[in-house]
């Protein structure tokens, strides 16, 4: 059997060297479109931020990957694929054949339909190119702006600050995260950076980059103009589908696949963020793994669905953790609170069961809640599973 993987990233790879462990005799290639080996893209802002060296980034040598039965092709642009003839054109023109295909393009970074955001200096933080942007305009110096408070953006932020440039986060909502934390633990958070030494604009409008060569500022609704030599979006993703339109599968929000991770095409499946699983998208690396375990399976012909479990995110900047799963401040719940000192920890409940948390300061926790939201554990006192697992005795 010849398998083709489209895309070298965490849940690409992960999916070609499970298929080569479970299909006897396949020849599986991985091909990627970035000249680098496969590296961990969410370690990212650890490497921006100096704690981690570029080549402690890679994950899989070639011949880790040559050693587990994978070919890996980088620097290679699959355009489309000829579905008929079960083929992949490259953008040199190459055909490669496949018996099967998985399609792991990942997402793009979002830009806003800004006046100058195509100037140079102006970049959307997504993979390890632009991650030598970002130090080279560090090396360079000069102030910086951040658009976007949210899980990115304040990595990013952090990251530049610790790099020595002067950092200013903008955010067109009143508190960062806002997608992960309730008001309360993300003005602690905001605060907690401000001290720090970012600047945060909240609520902020920007409404044009400026700059004649480069950038050079950015002009907010107020009128106000942040000067920057650098300004980075983190505004958002988008699945990256333009692979699966080239070739004429379907696509909603993302190329349509089934739980066993099948598109339209038979011959083809979709794992990871440019997938759209029976209506749903994903934005994190676990259930992209998860997927990609799934469509191995699948290939090598064993009965595999993938189903989806509530969603957690954690963030460590500047010293202070923050965790949140499940939904956050939803309005049919009733909440919770404990704060002691820099600590805080609000839970939200619904008919007896914890359905969301959020976690601030002290995030040792977390997995005792990400436990009870995912089990759907009705809890007899809320009370002693606020204080933790220490304190909590039965269920209802």
């Amino acid at each position: 059997m010849k398998v083709l993987v489209v895309g070298a990233g965490p849940a690409g790879t992960r999916c070609a060297l499970r298929i080569a462990g479970r299909v006897p005799g396949a020849t599986v290639v991985l091909a990627g479109a970035e000249p680098a080996l496969p590296y961990d893209r969410v370690a990212l802002s650890k490497h921006l931020v100096g704690d981690m060296t570029q080549e402690a980034l890679i994950t899989h040598s070639l011949a880790d990957l040559r050693a587990a039965g994978v070919l890996y092709r980088p620097g290679t642009r699959i355009e489309r694929l000829d579905l008929p003839a079960r083929e992949a054109i490259t953008a040199r023109g190459e055909c490669i054949p496949y018996d099967r295909c998985v399609i792991a393009t990942g997402s793009r970074s979002f830009r806003l339909p800004l006046p100058g955001a195509d100037l140079p200096g102006v970049i959307a933080w997504r993979d390890l190119a632009e991650s030598r942007q970002m130090l080279q305009a560090a090396r360079d110096g000069g102030p910086a702006v951040v658009i976007g408070g949210g899980l990115l953006g304040l990595e990013a932020a952090v990251g530049l600050a610790a790099r020595g440039m002067k950092v200013t986060v903008l955010h067109a909502v009143g508190w960062p995260m806002e997608r992960q934390l309730d008001y309360d633990a993300g003005t602690l958070l905001a605060n907690r950076l401000r001290a720090r030494g970012l600047t945060i604009h909240m609520p902020a409008a920007t409404v044009a980059i400026e700059g004649r060569e480069r950038a050079e500022a950015v002009l907010l609704k107020t009128g106000e103009r942040i000067l920057a030599r650098l300004v980075v979006m983190c505004v958002g993703v988008r699945p990256n589908t333009d692979l699966a339109r080239a070739s004429g599968l379907e696509v909603a929000r993302g190329i349509v696949a089934d739980a066993a991770m099948h598109t339209s095409d038979p011959h083809v499946l979709a794992i990871g963020e440019c997938a759209e699983v029976e209506g749903r998208l994903i934005g994190l690396v676990a259930p992209a793994l998860e997927q990609a375990e799934i469509a191995a399976a699948t290939i090598a012909g064993e009965a595999a669905i993938w189903a989806p479990r509530s969603e957690s995110a954690a963030l460590k900047v500047s010293g202070t953790h923050v965790w949140s799963g499940g939904e956050v401040a939803p309005a049919d719940a009733e909440a919770v609170t404990l704060r002691a000192g820099e600590s805080y920890r609000r839970l939200w409940w619904r008919e007896g069961r914890l359905v969301g948390a959020v976690l601030y300061g002290d995030t040792a926790e977390a997995g005792f809640y990400q436990t009870l939201i995912s089990s759907g554990q009705a809890v007899a006192s809320r009370a002693e599973a606020a204080l933790g697992q220490a304190y909590f005795q039965d269920a209802a």
